[in-house]
């Protein structure tokens, strides 16, 4: 195993995953590292374009909403990747939560997320699923120093946040976010 997958284990403690029953709405995502002999990379996807979805046709990790029957989060985690990209996480090792996440124009009883990361040897084959119009791998070791940064204007207003620029796609909003949480646990 990798400095940076290690440091992950190190740095990322166990936590109960169960939502309280308080009314609010809640999601995981999954974040997964090849943990790659060039360097971490992590899983990434590119949400089909449907209408009434907020996330619609934006780069993510794979997840969505939790459900009751997943009893917790982390299964939540797992059944939408296997239904997002057709990867079985319980094949790659659990690191641990992230620190939950909430979209910024969430409000205060917004969706709230809760990212997992998952470490892997090799990198897994991606079967797209019909959520997903593609699916990449994001080297994470040239996102931290700054290879891809770029800011991303949101369409119709003048607010503009800060993204990385990958091979065509845009990476923004909650996934960079979440992201940048992933890489300042794996930093030395």
């Amino acid at each position: 195993m990798s400095p940076y997958a290690e440091r992950l284990i190190a740095r990322l403690p166990a936590r109960d995953v169960r939502p309280p029953e308080d009314g609010r709405k809640r999601a995981a995502v999954a974040a997964l590292v090849h943990d790659a002999p060039t360097g971490p990379r992590v899983l990434l996807m590119k949400r089909v374009d449907r209408e009434g979805d907020p996330w619609s046709g934006h780069i993510s990790l794979p997840g969505g909403g939790f459900h009751k029957t997943d009893g917790d989060l982390l299964a939540t985690a797992i059944r939408e990747t296997e239904e997002e990209l057709g990867l079985d996480l319980r094949k790659t090792r659990l690191i641990g939560p992230l620190p939950v996440i909430q979209p910024l124009s969430a409000g205060p009883m917004g969706i709230e997320v809760t990212p997992f990361a998952f470490v892997t040897p090799e990198e897994l084959p991606t079967v797209v699923g019909p959520e997903a119009r593609s699916a990449f791998w994001l080297p994470l070791e040239l996102a931290a120093a700054g290879t891809y940064d770029s800011t991303f204007t949101y369409p119709g207003t003048d607010r503009v946040f800060p993204s990385w620029s990958y091979e065509g796609y845009t990476i923004w909003g909650m996934t960079w976010r979440i992201l940048g949480d992933l890489m300042a646990a794996g930093k030395p």
